[in-house]
């Protein structure tokens, strides 16, 4: 909204023509996410304690998290709002990648939304069904894969729809250019050809995948948030190259125009982010629930996809893939022993991962930090990949 205003002023008021360049709107939407989620933080924790919109917490789980109890949840809201409003005010509306994100962001936070609900007026920790959830993140995460096979593969908003009218007079067999090739990182050359069916199966699975990662990950106090901040930055960055077309010529990755505007949703998401934990922070005044982990992993999948970096992603979100895991090693084991010997047993002495080390002796804030740690050598990892090839 701002960039339009500052185009219709700026041949009278020339300062104004600094809202052209995106690193100057990404700055700003960054900071006017953190004021917002700073600023109305507090009353949107008065606002939940007064509905009395408490954590319900497992009592098979930590004995230490049971003081946690009635501790506030549902305050990934806040990370929403944040998130929207900077993104509204600082993204050029007409760029065609900023609404798909957007959308499958406040779409998988209505998800969680309605999942925290029941958890809060039923008191049960396992909240919406599992069926019953992954048919919405189904629905949303195949319609966003479905157009961004297109949007990705056109140079321009027109050229979009014109892209599809193609595929559909092929017989639904044509093939996208290049720069939608699955990328293999630390390689010059080196990606696969994925097709329409191929692009739309792998865009679903890395949007509904890194969803529930980071959900799985978000089980202490600042677990899953600074690691969502890290691995957005980054992501950023990715943005802001892969837009460019002489950074992207140089560092031998694809050019997707528009992508650079990507940029100013990745900072309103690192200060929105910084904002909630400044709350989420041990011993924590909020949790952000299922609407804030469902809906920051879903951005972070939807974004990766449009840069072309989803094994880049893979590897800077270690920690969240390694989270997933966990679960269902543990789960499988747990199955396969009970079918086997009749008792179910167990690899971890509790899922997920994070739970495992408790339960060893760590300290909440040790596992927090400890994985902070690793995410950042990862990210770190996954930003050489610009330049070892």
């Amino acid at each position: 909204m701002l960039l339009w205003l500052a185009h219709y002023f700026q041949d009278e008021i020339g300062p104004l023509r600094v809202f052209n360049f995106i690193t100057f709107r990404a700055v700003f939407a960054t900071m006017t996410a953190l004021a917002i989620g700073l600023f109305a933080g507090p009353a949107v924790i008065r606002m939940l304690t007064r509905l009395k919109v408490g954590q319900a917490v497992r009592t098979d789980g930590p004995q230490t998290h049971l003081i946690k109890s009635g501790t506030p949840t549902m305050g990934g809201a806040l990370i929403l709002i944040a998130i929207g409003v900077a993104t509204l005010l600082w993204a050029d509306w007409s760029n065609r990648f900023i609404w798909p994100v957007l959308i499958v962001t406040l779409g998988f936070g209505a998800i969680g939304w309605f999942d925290d609900y029941r958890k809060v007026v039923y008191k049960d920790p396992k909240g919406m069904p599992s069926r019953e959830k992954y048919f919405w993140q189904s629905l949303i995460g195949l319609t966003a894969a479905f157009y961004l096979a297109f949007s990705v593969s056109a140079p321009t908003n027109a050229q979009v729809w014109q892209l599809l009218f193609e595929w559909g007079q092929s017989g639904f067999r044509m093939d996208l250019p290049p720069k939608a090739d699955l990328i293999v990182p630390f390689f010059k050359t080196v990606s696969y050809p994925l097709g329409v069916w191929g692009f739309i199966a792998l865009t679903y699975f890395v949007i509904v995948g890194t969803s529930n990662a980071v959900n799985l990950t978000d089980g202490l106090d600042g677990l899953a948030i600074m690691p969502t901040v890290m691995v957005g930055s980054a992501l950023g960055l990715f943005a802001y190259l892969t837009g460019n077309s002489i950074y992207a010529k140089y560092l031998l990755i694809p050019h997707i125009p528009g992508s650079g505007e990507l940029v100013i949703f990745c900072g309103a998401m690192a200060g929105a982010g910084l904002a909630f934990l400044w709350f989420n922070a041990h011993p924590a005044q909020v949790f952000m629930g299922d609407v804030g982990a469902l809906a920051l992993g879903g951005a972070l999948g939807t974004i990766a996809v449009i840069v072309r970096q989803e094994i880049v992603l893979f590897i800077m979100g270690g920690v969240f893939v390694v989270e997933t895991l966990s679960v269902m090693l543990q789960v499988a084991y747990f199955k396969y022993t009970k079918m086997r010997f009749g008792t179910g047993r167990r690899v971890l002495l509790m899922a997920p991962l994070h739970h495992h080390y408790e339960q060893k002796g760590w300290k909440e804030t040790q596992v927090v930090v400890r994985f902070w740690i690793i995410t950042m050598m990862l990210v770190l990892f996954g930003l050489s990949t610009l330049k070892l090839r």
